[in-house]
């Protein structure tokens, strides 16, 4: 019985965690190197993430430099970054790209906090989702007489303050990062 509380936590942790991920890819007027995060590029014919085959920095707040270690690279980034959903067109000068993020009118603020609540919100669907798996592995213990009417109360108990523990800090994550758009 341990064991399922202890999986559903690691799951509802990595839950959070690809929610924070989500929420680096989130292109909010600053520049962020994780906007690039999932874009790749054809590298000698596999699909190669951009941080591996470029430097990427961020020179000023808004302004993100890709320098490729090849730069018979520099094409095929240019190329995956106009195909991807990053939306910033880069600036070839021959050497780098460079990525300008424009100043976030409010409407694109009020957008991208919509966005925010909305993987809150599925990340909380997650958690309960692994809330009601692990109550539903604790109950056929408990038909299968393994444990016992109060172990099943004291683990559903667990299971439940693990469940609240995890959505509040959803909850805190999504104010977080609101805040941080808001305020730009």
């Amino acid at each position: 019985m341990d064991k399922i509380i202890d999986n559903a936590k690691t799951k509802m942790k990595k839950s959070i965690n690809v929610m924070l991920e989500d929420f680096g890819t989130i292109r909010a007027g600053r520049a962020n190197p994780a906007v690039l995060d999932r874009v790749k590029i054809d590298y000698y014919g596999s699909p190669t993430p951009i941080n591996q085959v470029a430097a990427v920095s961020v020179a000023e707040a808004r302004i993100l430099v890709i320098s490729p270690w090849d730069k018979s690279t520099l094409g095929m980034i240019e190329k995956a970054i106009q195909a991807s959903d990053v939306g910033i067109n880069p600036q070839n000068d021959g050497q780098v790209l460079r990525l300008i993020f424009p100043q976030l009118t409010e409407d694109r603020r009020k957008e991208l906090v919509k966005e925010i609540k909305k993987m809150g919100e599925e990340c909380k669907v997650a958690i309960r989702s692994i809330r009601r798996d692990a109550m539903e592995k604790c109950k056929a213990l408990k038909k299968n007489n393994e444990i016992t009417e109060d172990d099943l109360k004291g683990a559903e108990e667990t299971i439940q303050k693990i469940t609240d523990k995890n959505v509040k800090e959803v909850d805190e994550q999504v104010a977080v990062k609101e805040k941080e758009i808001l305020s730009i």
